[in-house]
């Protein structure tokens, strides 16, 4: 049986961190995405100049809140949160384009809601996902890249028993796990270190949820995953 666990370890460091996760089973994301899916992104990233509304990009409390956790632990120089990542590219009017149905589906919401999301394909995971410090040299080939960069000691990571699924906490995935149109089981995670943004991390995580099941088929099994509940099943 598949576990995805945050481990003590991360615990440490943000106490109050909350993650919300939604399993996506017998989807099907083999097609290009519909028209309505795409207009939702596109409406996504208007929504999204909601969270720049500061002179200085950093100051933004959704860019700020990232900033100040990323300096907590270990990170590749220039590391962002993916939330940053995709909100610097709004604040340069480049909008988030379309990738494949469940990539679009959860950027959406990542804008909508100013909260980093990200998915992995479940059946590509080597044992357990742990949400944890790294030990270094954990193998990692990020998407687009040609040449392994391997994960930082102390570096806070998604890993499995192969290696690093994503680094720099929700900064990069791996080509080993990406979601692709074949990918039938997916693990969908939102994340808020903010303790007062819990309400709008459930809120977001019910929608991905929503959504995922209304275009893609298949079941949404919504769960949350907190300091006191440390560990969920992925079957």
């Amino acid at each position: 049986m598949k576990k995805f666990i945050v481990e003590p370890e991360f615990w440490e460091l943000f106490p109050e961190t909350k993650i919300g996760i939604v399993l996506a089973k017998n989807i099907d994301n083999s097609m290009e995405s519909s028209a309505e899916i795409k207009k939702n992104l596109d409406e996504a990233n208007e929504n999204a100049e909601q969270f720049l509304e500061a002179a200085v990009f950093s100051e933004n409390p959704v860019v700020s809140v990232w900033r100040k956790a990323y300096q907590k632990f270990k990170t590749k120089k220039g590391a962002r949160s993916s939330i940053e990542n995709l909100l610097k590219r709004v604040d340069k009017g480049k909008a988030v384009g379309s990738i494949n149905p469940l990539v679009d589906i959860y950027n959406s919401i990542s804008l909508n809601y100013g909260l980093p999301a990200g998915g992995e394909d479940i059946d590509t995971f080597a044992g357990n996902l742990r949400l944890t410090k790294a030990v270094g040299g954990e193998h990692f080939l990020a998407l687009g890249d040609d040449e392994a960069d391997n994960a930082l000691p102390g570096e806070i990571c998604y890993l499995d028993d192969e290696g690093a699924v994503c680094r720099s906490w929700n900064w990069r995935d791996g080509q080993r796990t990406m979601l692709t149109e074949q990918t039938k089981n997916a693990f969908l995670i939102i994340e808020s270190v903010d303790p007062e943004r819990g309400e709008v991390l459930d809120a977001a995580t019910q929608k991905l949820a929503e959504l995922s099941e209304k275009y893609l088929g298949g079941t949404a099994q919504v769960l949350l995953v907190t300091r006191e509940n440390p560990e969920i099943s992925l079957d």
